[in-house]
């Protein structure tokens, strides 16, 4: 089973230990095996020239409003969330992927209206004999400061908000 199996068979009640903080019905919206090119790492060599950033999203929102209205404004919109990660890797000024695997789920949390997201990036050319190395992490907004308290503000390309 790869990594998207498992965001695919999510149990959402099961993430963490304090499942009443999410919404009792979750969809989620997801991207797989995104990839960007940005300026990341610790070795010398990683720091100047862009290399391939492989990027598996799992976005859940409450129940999407678009499945019943079929319009793009009831639902998260993945053109608008790969346009803000391409914006992301263009002006990041962080060194590991951990650090960028957080701004993206709280860019997803603040800009996109996610209650909970999974971030999963490799680097798929890091190592000969590796087919990848990576992070994956899982957010909740829930766990996130408050507006104003320390979150890191994002300029996207568009919102994709699920409407309130």
């Amino acid at each position: 089973m790869d990594r998207l199996d498992t965001v695919r068979l999510a149990a959402f009640p099961g993430i963490g230990s304090d499942a009443s903080a999410l919404p009792e019905r979750m969809d989620i919206v997801f991207i797989e095996n995104f990839v960007g090119q940005t300026v990341i790492g610790i070795d010398s060599s990683e720091q100047h020239v862009p290399q391939p950033i492989r990027v598996n999203l799992a976005i859940g929102v409450p129940a999407i409003r678009a499945c019943t209205t079929d319009r793009i404004e009831d639902t998260v919109n993945y053109a608008a969330v790969r346009g803000a990660l391409l914006a992301l890797f263009a002006s990041h000024r962080v060194r590991l992927l951990e650090a960028l695997a957080e701004r993206i789920a709280q860019l997803l949390i603040a800009d996109f209206g996610a209650h909970w997201v999974r971030v999963s990036l490799a680097k798929p050319a890091k190592f000969d004999d590796v087919a990848a190395v990576g992070v994956q992490i899982e957010r909740r907004r829930s766990e996130l400061p408050a507006e104003g308290a320390g979150l890191v503000s994002y300029a996207s390309l568009g919102k994709g908000l699920v409407p309130k």
